[in-house]
């Protein structure tokens, strides 16, 4: 079983890997003023999962902490939607779409997750 500190390695491993492969990935988009200005903004969303959380594990209190997975959760669900522009404007492939789409999920999940038990456990 996981401890703590190797779960929190994982997501920050699987938060950068996420990171990585959208910038390659939005790499090989066609280059446009549309494109330009929804990349810029996935590229800052995405990035700032991966920073906030990276951030948050030296967070000096409980409340620190949570504020920084709201801004996880927060910079994720942002990220989805520009994901689902791309995706519908045909800008990337359907299957990487889906792709991070879901892993995107899964990263809300346990953000809000986490969010939840670290506020049940304040009281």
């Amino acid at each position: 079983m996981e401890n703590g500190k190797e779960k929190k390695d994982k997501l920050k491993k699987r938060l950068y890997g996420f990171v990585l492969k959208l910038i390659k990935t939005l790499e090989n988009t066609k280059y446009n003023q549309t494109t330009k200005v929804i990349n810029n903004q996935l590229l800052r969303s995405s990035t700032s999962i991966l920073a906030n959380y990276v951030e948050g594990q030296s967070s000096y209190s409980r409340k620190e902490f949570t504020n920084f997975l709201s801004i996880c959760l927060k910079s994720t669900n942002e990220s989805k939607v520009w994901i689902a522009l791309l995706k519908d404007t045909n800008y990337i492939e359907i299957k990487d779409a889906q792709d991070f789409l879901k892993e995107l999920d899964e990263f809300s999940k346990i953000f809000a997750s986490s969010i939840l038990t670290l506020k049940q456990n304040k009281k």
